[in-house]
């Protein structure tokens, strides 16, 4: 509990009145917009997600960046191009993800990304699959201000964890979480709010009760047990868990693999979120792991022009009313 206080604490902190402003302005065109059945939108972003790297060390069944899948152009952000592409939204952003897609701590860059953000007043977060958390590391990412922290880790062992994390070593892992948990120790840090996520899956769901333990043992902030999307869930659901509390998918009618979670015509994430990649393209959301719906790119057009352009007008016109039609929703949890 005292975490979770330092974190929301935190949060609070980075809030002034053109943030919270930009906050009701979001909101209150998202719920017009429900309410009429067209695209009003005012305000600007009030989160981000904005790509560190395509790049990673590992080779995760179900992710496209693991599996070198992308069809799009792979590489890591220059600390320039992510000044160039904060600055015109860090006035009104309260929360940043410097994460996408990859292995952020592969940009050597990366904290001083995340300096750069906490001096703009965000609140700022990364998620990792924790192979980088050496003792030099550990003591950076504290010393960054970096504010939460999500580390991957999908087993209590080495064989359970590598199923899905080929080419990971579990023990590695459990090493870079207690350096990271030492570090915020010795220097006497409230930050940044350590998770352990647990993505539950067939060939390890049945080690739900030992990761709760472990993540006792090893006194992070929190362990999230978080459902798999499977991108062919239809055709193959083999990694899908047979506890159906922890899955997004159900067997339906002449035993279709179909999603548990009925998709509204509704998404806040259009009207207040948004996800750059290392290139630059500003894409709706981090279900678009492809980047198939681009709405512009920063290095030919400046933000604001984006963010308002026909392309973001008609997408969100077809969230309100037609969503199933867009690929990237079909898979979704929100």
């Amino acid at each position: 509990m005292k975490a979770r206080f330092f974190d929301f604490i935190h949060y609070v902190t980075v809030l002034n009145s053109k943030k919270i402003g930009n906050i009701f302005l979001n909101y209150i065109s998202y719920i017009l917009s429900i309410i009429f059945k067209k695209s009003i939108h005012w305000g600007m972003p009030v989160s981000a997600s904005i790509e560190a790297t395509t790049n990673c060390n590992l080779q995760c069944v179900e992710c496209p960046s693991g599996q070198r899948k992308f069809s799009r152009p792979t590489g890591s952000i220059s600390i320039d191009n992510f000044i160039k592409y904060l600055d015109p939204i860090s006035h009104y952003l309260t929360y940043l993800i410097i994460y996408f897609q990859g292995e952020p701590y592969l940009n050597k860059s990366f904290f001083e990304m995340v300096r750069y953000a906490k001096t703009k007043r965000i609140y700022t977060a990364t998620s990792t699959n924790g192979h980088f958390l050496n003792d030099e590391n550990a003591k950076k990412t504290i010393e960054s201000k970096l504010d939460k922290l999500i580390i991957s880790l999908d087993g209590t062992d080495q064989e359970t964890y590598s199923s899905y994390r080929k080419n990971g070593n579990f023990d590695n892992v459990i090493s870079g979480i207690k350096n990271l948990v030492e570090w915020k120790t010795k220097l006497k840090s409230t930050s940044p709010y350590i998770i352990i996520q647990f993505l539950v899956l067939k060939t390890n769901e049945h080690k739900i009760t030992e990761i709760k333990q472990l993540a006792k043992d090893l006194q992070v902030d929190e362990l999230q047990l978080k459902t798999a999307q499977i991108y062919d869930y239809k055709n193959d659901n083999s990694l899908i868990p047979s506890n159906g509390k922890y899955s997004r998918y159900f067997i339906g009618a002449e035993g279709k693999v179909v999603l548990k979670k009925k998709i509204k015509n509704r998404c806040l994430r259009l009207w207040q979120s948004l996800v750059i990649t290392w290139d630059g393209d500003i894409v709706p959301c981090c279900f678009d792991k492809d980047a198939e719906y681009k709405m512009g790119n920063l290095n030919k057009e400046v933000f604001k022009k984006i963010w308002r352009n026909s392309s973001y007008k008609n997408f969100r016109k077809k969230v309100i009313s037609n969503r199933t039609k867009i690929e990237i929703c079909c898979n979704c949890s929100e």
